[in-house]
């Protein structure tokens, strides 16, 4: 495979690279939080684990974004610490169902499984993708969407079969978020010249495999599949819940506060 820098916008490549780095790094940090606090120690060493993987991937994407950048400019100056810690919220291009709060431990599971399951089928077909760097992290990150999608399963199937309280939970969980996955659907411009060029997803093609798969899951815990008679959306365009400003201080807090330090 050649690059598709050669045959479509460099800033697009840049743009498309830098929102799949935030998707990652938003959730991965959304994981975090989860660290000390998980139900029991395996389950902290879990989800930190998963946490770092996506974090892994934030880093693949922001770092060749910082490399296309840096061609496009004659310069060696944007690294990956500038797309994770020199932006604010309206420049973060993340889906809106990553940064929602971390919630209660229900909360956070039904978030993943609909993130996870997503994952496994968008980056399957990024594999695909004409821009050789991108197809390459898509191929790593795919082994470990796999392992996500199956632990965010049993947990599924373990609380909302488990007691009527973590049936409650989850089920108030789903309903909570459920409009929140639309988005994952849909096509900007950006995406759509990508698209056309062989380099990005087209995510319209994923919905009907991912609800067929989250719904046998869904049912299989003994929850219900909420309406889908509402969506907010705005992610890609930098329009974000207040959510988002509060994770971005914490989490851009010690780069802020000391610019340009190392350890």
């Amino acid at each position: 495979m050649t690059s598709s820098t050669e045959t479509v916008s460099t800033q697009d490549i840049i743009d498309y690279a830098t929102r799949l780095g935030d998707d990652a790094i938003v959730i991965g940090h959304r994981l975090s939080e989860w660290v000390s606090k998980a139900p029991f120690i395996e389950e902290d060493v879990a989800i930190g684990n998963v946490s770092l993987d996506f974090l892994g991937h934030a880093r693949m994407y922001y770092t060749y974004a910082a490399e296309v950048s840096n061609k496009q400019n004659g310069t060696d100056d944007v690294t990956e610490d500038t797309f994770a810690y020199l932006r604010d919220e309206r420049q973060f291009q993340n889906h809106l169902l990553h940064e929602l709060h971390k919630g209660d431990f229900a909360y956070t599971t039904a978030r993943q499984l609909l993130v996870d399951v997503y994952n496994k089928y968008f980056l399957e077909q990024l594999e695909k993708s004409n821009d050789a760097t991108l197809a390459a992290i898509a191929m790593k990150a795919s082994k470990e969407s796999k392992y996500h999608c199956r632990r965010s399963k049993d947990w599924t199937l373990r609380l909302g079969d488990g007691t009527s309280e973590s049936h409650e939970r989850m089920q108030v969980a789903l309903n909570d978020i459920w409009g929140y996955t639309h988005e994952l659907f849909e096509l900007d411009e950006l995406e759509q010249r990508l698209v056309d060029a062989g380099v990005a997803v087209d995510c319209t093609t994923l919905k009907a495999d991912w609800l067929k798969e989250v719904t046998a899951i869904i049912e299989e815990a003994t929850l219900t599949v909420p309406d889908q008679d509402w969506a907010v959306r705005g992610g890609r365009q930098g329009y974000h819940t207040e959510h988002l400003g509060h994770l971005l201080t914490e989490m851009q807090f010690v780069h802020r506060s000391f610019p340009g330090a190392k350890w």
